[in-house]
This record gives C-alpha cells, sequence and structure tokens, in this order.
C-alpha cells in the first residue's frame, strides 16, 4: 500500500508530464491533395480510464441516499451516476483524440474537422471507433524562389498626369446636373434596368445611376458593348439586349444562361466639377491651397502606381512559382475562400486610395470569375506562407497598427472604429495573410533581377451596379452582406 506522500510524488511527476496519451489506432486516406479521411479507434483501456477520473471529479460532491455527501464509495457513484457522465466523456474522449490524431499526423489542418457528433456512441463494451474529414495544406516541394527574373513597371508623374487624376479626385464631390442633350461618355444615365429569363422577370432595378464607360458590369454579368451602344441616348429612350451569365455566377442554375436586359433611360445628366475655392479645400481635407490639394493628389497617384507595381511583381513571381502547381482544390473549400478573396482584395484597393466606383467593378470582377481567381488565389498563398515558415516571416502588432492606420485615412474614419470593424467581420486574418503574404513578396523581389518597364496606368473603362441579376448566391454575396453588417 503506498503512503500518502508516494501518491503525492506520483502525482506530481504525472501532472509535470501533462496529460497521459491515448493509445489511438489512426489511419488516414487523402482523396486528394487537400482532404484527409481520418479514422480513429480508442482503446477501452482509455475509454475506462475516462470513466474513472469523471467520476472521481463527481466522488467528492456525489449525493447517494443513505451516505453523508461525497461519503458514498465510488463504485456504487459510478453505478449511479454512470449514465450522466457518459456524454460529458464522449465529449472529452472525442476531442483529445481528434487533438492527438491531427497532432501526430504531418499534415497541417486548414480547417476544422467535420463530422456527425451525435452519430457516435461510446460503446459499452470494447474499442471507440469514429470518422473525420478534414481539409489540409497539400505537401509539394517548394518551388525555387530565389534568382527570378522580374519586370518592374515605373512612370513620372507630369502636370498633365495629375490634371488628370485631380479631376478623378474632384469627381467625388462633383453634383450630377441634368443634361438635356445626347449622352457622352462619363455622363450618367439614370435607369430603369429589368431582367427576364425565357419570358419571365426575374430581376428590377430602378433609376440606377449609370456612368457612361465602355463596359457595364452586375454581380454574375457583363454588358461589353454598354459605351458603344448607349453613346448618343437620351431621356426616353430604350434598348433591349442579351447577357450571359457568368460560368461561375453564384446561381448555379443559371450559370452560361442568357437573359434578356431592358434598359430604359429616365434622365442623362452630366458631371459638374465643384469650384476650388477656401471654403471647398478646407471641407475635403483642410488643404490651404489648390497646390496643396495637387499635392495630395500626387501621393494618391503614387500610392496607387506603388499598388499597381505591387500586383504585377506578385503577378509574375506567383505564376512562375504556380506554374506547376497541379493540385485539386476541393470545390466546398474554394466557395467558403471565394469571400475572403473579394475581401482581401477590396482592403487592398482601399489601402491604395481607389473610389468606391473602381472597387465595385473589381468585386463585380471577382465574382464573375470567383472560382478560378479564389483558386489560384488559394495556391498563392499555400506556397507564399511556407516560405514564410521557412524564412520565420511573422508579422508585428506595428503591421496591423499601419494596415488600420491607411484603411482609416482612405476611408476618413477613426483607427479605432476600424479596427473594431475588422474585428467583428471575422477579418483580422485576412488583414494578416495579406501582410505575410507582401512581406514575403519584398523578400523575393530583394532576391530577384528586377528590370525596369514603363508602367502602363489607366483609367477604368469599366462601370459597375452592385446588382445579382440571378438571385442570391451562396458564397460571395452572403459572405459580403456579413462584412457589410459589421461595418
Amino acid at each position: 500500500m503506498s503512503s500518502p506522500e508516494t501518491e503525492n510524488a506520483e502525482s506530481a511527476v504525472a501532472e509535470a508530464e501533462g496529460p497521459k496519451k491515448l493509445n489511438l489506432d489512426v489511419k488516414v486516406d487523402a482523396p486528394s491533395s487537400c482532404q484527409r479521411h481520418v479514422t480513429v479507434t480508442v482503446s477501452r483501456e482509455d475509454i475506462d480510464r475516462y470513466f474513472d477520473v469523471a467520476i472521481e471529479d463527481m466522488v467528492p460532491n456525489a449525493a447517494v441516499p443513505g451516505f453523508r455527501k461525497g461519503n458514498a464509495p465510488k463504485k456504487l457513484v459510478e453505478k449511479r451516476f454512470r449514465a450522466e457522465v457518459k456524454d460529458q466523456v464522449k465529449g472529452t474522449l472525442l476531442m483529445d483524440s481528434m487533438t492527438q490524431a491531427t497532432e501526430e499526423q504531418s499534415f497541417s489542418a486548414i480547417s476544422e474537422p467535420d463530422f456527425n457528433y451525435s452519430a457516435i456512441e461510446l460503446p459499452e463494451e470494447g474499442e471507440l471507433t469514429f470518422e473525420f474529414d478534414i481539409e489540409v495544406r497539400p505537401e509539394f516541394d517548394l518551388p525555387k524562389w530565389k534568382g527570378l527574373k522580374i519586370e518592374k513597371p515605373t512612370k513620372g508623374f507630369e502636370k498633365d498626369d495629375i490634371d488628370k487624376h485631380l479631376k478623378q479626385v474632384l469627381g467625388r464631390y462633383a453634383s450630377l446636373v441634368p443634361h438635356e442633350g445626347a449622352a457622352e461618355t462619363d455622363d450618367h444615365l439614370v435607369c430603369n434596368l429589368t431582367f427576364k429569363h425565357d419570358g419571365k422577370k426575374i430581376e428590377h432595378a430602378e433609376e440606377e445611376s449609370i456612368r457612361l464607360r465602355d463596359t457595364l458590369s452586375f454581380q454574375d454579368a457583363k454588358w461589353e458593348d454598354f459605351g458603344k451602344e448607349m453613346t448618343g441616348a437620351k431621356a426616353g429612350d430604350k434598348k433591349t439586349v442579351t447577357l450571359t451569365i457568368s460560368d461561375e455566377a453564384a446561381n448555379e442554375a443559371m450559370r452560361g444562361k442568357e437573359v434578356e436586359m431592358e434598359i430604359e433611360v429616365l434622365e442623362v445628366k452630366r458631371t459638374e466639377l465643384p469650384e476650388m475655392d477656401e471654403a471647398f479645400l478646407k471641407q475635403i481635407g483642410g488643404f490651404e491651397s489648390e497646390g496643396d490639394l495637387r499635392d495630395y493628389v500626387k501621393q494618391d497617384m503614387e500610392r496607387q502606381l506603388n499598388y499597381y507595381q505591387q500586383q504585377r511583381l506578385r503577378q509574375q513571381i506567383t505564376e512562375e512559382l504556380t506554374k506547376d502547381a497541379d493540385w485539386e482544390l476541393p470545390p466546398e473549400l474554394l466557395k467558403r475562400q471565394a469571400a475572403r478573396e473579394l475581401e482581401r482584395a477590396v482592403m487592398e484597393l482601399r489601402s491604395a486610395g481607389f473610389g468606391e466606383e473602381d472597387i465595385q467593378a473589381h468585386r463585380n470582377e471577382l465574382r464573375q470569375n470567383s472560382m478560378a481567381s479564389t483558386r489560384k488565389a488559394l495556391k498563392e498563398h499555400f506556397i507564399l506562407e511556407r516560405i514564410a515558415e521557412e524564412e520565420n516571416i511573422e508579422e508585428t502588432q506595428q503591421d496591423y497598427d499601419m494596415e488600420v492606420m491607411q484603411i482609416a485615412m482612405q476611408r476618413g474614419e477613426s483607427p479605432r472604429r476600424i479596427r473594431a470593424q475588422l474585428e467583428k467581420g471575422g477579418m483580422m486574418d485576412v488583414l494578416r495573410n495579406q501582410i505575410i503574404e507582401r512581406k514575403v513578396i519584398e523578400l523575393i523581389q530583394g532576391e530577384a533581377t528586377v528590370t525596369e518597364v514603363d508602367a502602363d496606368l489607366q483609367q477604368s473603362k469599366t462601370s459597375a451596379v452592385n446588382l445579382l441579376i440571378c438571385g442570391e448566391g451562396e458564397a460571395v454575396p452572403a459572405a459580403e452582406e456579413e462584412a457589410k453588417d459589421a461595418e
């Protein structure tokens, strides 16, 4: 019989060594490069041990008829309360065994285990076997990333460039005034839009104000000849055109189908830019003079040039790194990550100083090609994340502060409010990935041979309407509504 001192010593050793490992038999199947099907068998010894611990925890407070509280024999407590602790034991045992099983494998999980908890029953005799599915980061040989040859677009800004961009900036504060004549490029058409499929109306929008540009974009379709067809339009004009729904639209039943859109012009409006007087300059940013505003505009252009440079450099780098990344990604993973990719892209555009009109056009473009763009972005992320791990690249609090500050300045809100919105919307991990990936791209660029070329910066030629023609989708639109609610 062991003494109290011996028991205390054994307890201290056990506590120092941590919880006793489970005796598990784990079998892992790989249906695809990013999926694992795991079958776990837990020994009877471990099941009984977990029951024993649960009952021991109950003994000091167990109320059993015929005994003072806490004085009932353990076997009697177990007989009376075993059924009550069964679900508790099941939950703890499953959590511990799944954690141990995944930690002992070579794969890196990127999702929570997917299994039917209620369908699992603890056996009264013999072993417990259960199964679960889990998404993992694909295993691959890291491509050579040092010594790449890439081109960096550069541009100097002259007076004419600044004049054009100044007009765009002033356009954010412009008034739209009625215009009696025919519509010209950059005028606004106030329209009613009606969409039909097989003669049945499926969507309608009233009094949409649409800038007359080359292309008109919706969330799940685009009209390439918008500018050509509608230049010269006047109030009262109507036109019916056929649009093809994107092959990756949220509504799967409508992918690739044709719909008719009737556009009715209610009014033509022309942009009237504000006068740059003292009151206006102070109102939009506390500028003392037009020269100060032009300096700000140049900085805005340089910020957008930097965004363009980073996108082009990233594109060249990731094209090289992912050219042999032929692993398949599960459709469900792509659907879930499509929303995150959209959020990341929008966050980058806002940080770079782009206006909401250009951001909406980019949103629609991503939605129309959500699976392809998400597949590409995920492959890039997996490779860049591997490089970050091998090179010990990590994010810092200062990185987060700088990102939040840039978004706050662009949107005219306090950094504290922006941070709260990001945290509430669950987007801090998106920000974290953005920081890490940019650091890795900078590292690769520093190891590359870089040739400077002239930047081809062009103003957007797409107008965007935030409208889903074929009804609510399951992935991107729903996720973005949650993000908007968070704001």
